[in-house]
């Protein structure tokens, strides 16, 4: 049986190794203009040599337009306190959202992206085990996986799924758009949702489909 290499299945495997950053000082224009020019949505706050305190993001720079021309008497719930403090903040520390949330570069991708649904947050700092920043992973670096060819995730279904699950019987596997489909006959019925999860598990697979009946009987003799 032939071994086919898996696709990405670490934050390490599709990250942005090299990553804009600012330091505790940077000035409100600068960050800015640094997300202008980088088309990205959130910078980390970088102190020391390198470590990650916090996060900058166009949601911490909005209260500033926000708040322009309001009274800041109006705004005195505790919900918009923060953000009144943040409209007349002007350097990354004054701005930043902290602690920062990140993750490691061995952190998985499913992982990763239930982090990033969950906090509502479009990027996440990848750290080392000293908080030392090594990249960025975003929202469209996790959906890398479905750039994955039809023919590259029919071999490694075939390879780890149908192989390990029916290595004996006439069962094959097609994917067309991402859509994996297995059909074939097989005697074990209690194998068929253990395929359908194990195929689901394979990087760029948007669904599947399972067409397993069971072999005709034999003729009597």
């Amino acid at each position: 049986m032939s071994v086919h290499p898996k696709g990405p299945r670490t934050v390490s495997d599709v990250m942005t190794h090299t990553a804009v950053a600012v330091g505790r000082d940077a000035p409100f224009k600068e960050i800015v203009e640094l997300m202008e020019q980088w088309k990205v949505s959130a910078l980390p706050v970088l102190e020391g040599e390198g470590r990650v305190i916090g996060v900058v993001s166009e949601a911490d720079l909005l209260p500033k337009e926000e708040f322009r021309d309001s009274d800041p008497d109006r705004f005195t719930q505790l919900s918009r306190l923060s953000d009144l403090a943040k409209a007349g903040a002007v350097t990354a520390g004054e701005l930043m959202t902290t602690p920062a949330v990140t993750v490691h570069a061995d952190t998985t991708l499913p992982q990763a992206a239930r982090i990033l649904a969950q906090r509502k947050v479009k990027r996440l700092p990848v750290v080392d085990a000293l908080g030392m920043l090594e990249g960025v992973v975003s929202r469209s670096d996790l959906l890398k996986v479905f750039l994955r060819s039809d023919e590259d995730i029919a071999r490694e279904v075939a390879d780890t799924v149908v192989a390990f699950l029916f290595p004996n019987e006439a069962v094959a596997a097609t994917v067309q758009e991402g859509v994996v489909t297995i059909t074939g006959a097989i005697h074990n019925k209690t194998l068929v949702p253990v395929a359908a999860r194990l195929s689901r598990a394979v990087e760029g697979v948007v669904d599947v489909r399972m067409d397993l009946t069971e072999p005709d009987p034999a003729p009597p003799q």
